[in-house]
């Protein structure tokens, strides 16, 4: 099976074969979530799942990369998520403020991602103890992925730091409202030496907070002769700048609900709109760029396209008149392809 690099192709197989595979990894979760004794973190479980499964199918894009494995790279891809999806929510949802409570929380994260691991206790630090096993089962399900892939210890290195980051995110975003701003600035300094220039600390914890570089490397460790060079470029070409324009989209779309909420938004952090979407272009382009030097480029830029499409097509868009305005302009900027992958995935949300 070769790796899409049109429009049709991909629809076709996002339709075909990625959401049944996604939905088929997705229940057996739910029915286990299902099963949680404890009734808060059932609660979490199961919220994840029924309000976040299309992260899952978004991710599970990247299953493509591996060819006639692509339902095993889903399985990973599913469950990885899964983890991310419901810590967020007991970060972000449950009854917690405790940093180290997150922090361990998020050595799942990492563990998942190191097929020696052993399973830790990984609520040892908040009262809600029993998950009947959900959670370590999520992580052993990613180990094992991975345990079957030979060359997976070129990626590791790569799979780690971007889960480092991603776990520093959480645990810095999470504290009590009248810290967090201060530690994300003193994470951003720490690491603005390596970053590209001009960019604000804002923009560095958005990129931080993707999971598709590590979709991305365990896809295309499934491609036979993966080499160290390879998955470094994968690294560079999504940290920062696809990173980036996945999370910055996500957050444009839901400034509304958050200011509501009182919860953390990074496209807030902009002075007005005209620089907000002057940034989110930069990101776009930059991130059509690097990913230009890539094996399987058309596939990456129709990546690329498809998270304008898929963010820019919500309904949230067309509840809020700047957002709307910004949206048409990122649009434009796509060209044709994006236009259609938009208005395939308007359909989409339509019956789906």
């Amino acid at each position: 099976m070769s790796v899409p690099s049109n429009l049709i192709t991909l629809t076709t197989m996002m339709i075909l074969q990625i959401r049944p595979a996604v939905h088929d990894s997705l229940g057996g979760w739910k029915n286990f979530a299902e099963t949680i004794p404890d009734a808060e973190l059932r609660h979490q479980a199961l919220a994840s799942i029924q309000t976040k499964a299309f992260h899952c199918e978004g991710g599970a894009v990247y299953g493509l990369l591996a060819g006639k494995h692509y339902k095993e790279a889903i399985k990973f891809i599913v469950a990885y998520q899964t983890i991310s999806d419901y810590l967020d929510n007991l970060c972000d949802r449950s009854t917690s403020l405790d940093p180290n409570d997150f922090r361990a929380l998020h050595e799942a994260m990492l563990h998942a991602l190191t097929p020696e691991a052993r399973i830790a206790a990984y609520y040892r630090f908040r009262e809600e103890q029993d998950d009947g096993g959900y959670l370590a089962a999520l992580v052993a399900t990613c180990q094992e992925v991975l345990r079957n892939l030979p060359e997976y210890r070129l990626a590791a290195p790569h799979l780690h730091e971007l889960a480092g980051l991603y776990c520093d995110l959480q645990v810095n975003k999470h504290v009590r409202k009248d810290q967090r701003l201060g530690l994300l600035q003193k994470w951003f300094n720490t690491k603005k030496t390596a970053l590209p220039e001009k960019m604000a600390w804002h923009e560095f914890s958005a990129c931080t907070g993707s999971t598709l570089g590590i979709f991305c490397l365990v896809s295309s460790l499934f491609e036979p002769g993966s080499s160290e060079r390879h998955l470094l470029n994968i690294k560079k070409a999504y940290f920062p700048w696809v990173q980036g324009l996945h999370i910055l989209l996500d957050y444009l779309i839901d400034q509304s609900e958050d200011h509501a909420a009182d919860d953390l938004n990074f496209c807030a952090f902009y002075p007005n709109d005209i620089v907000l979407l002057n940034r989110l272009t930069t990101f776009y382009i930059k991130a059509m760029q690097s990913v230009s030097g890539l094996t399987h480029r058309s596939f990456h830029r129709l990546i690329n396209r498809g998270l304008l499409s898929i963010y820019l097509s919500d309904d949230k868009v067309f509840q809020q008149k700047p957002v709307r305005q910004i949206a048409r302009s990122l649009l434009r900027i796509g060209g044709l392809p994006t236009m259609f992958l938009y208005l395939h995935c308007r359909i989409y949300r339509k019956l789906f």
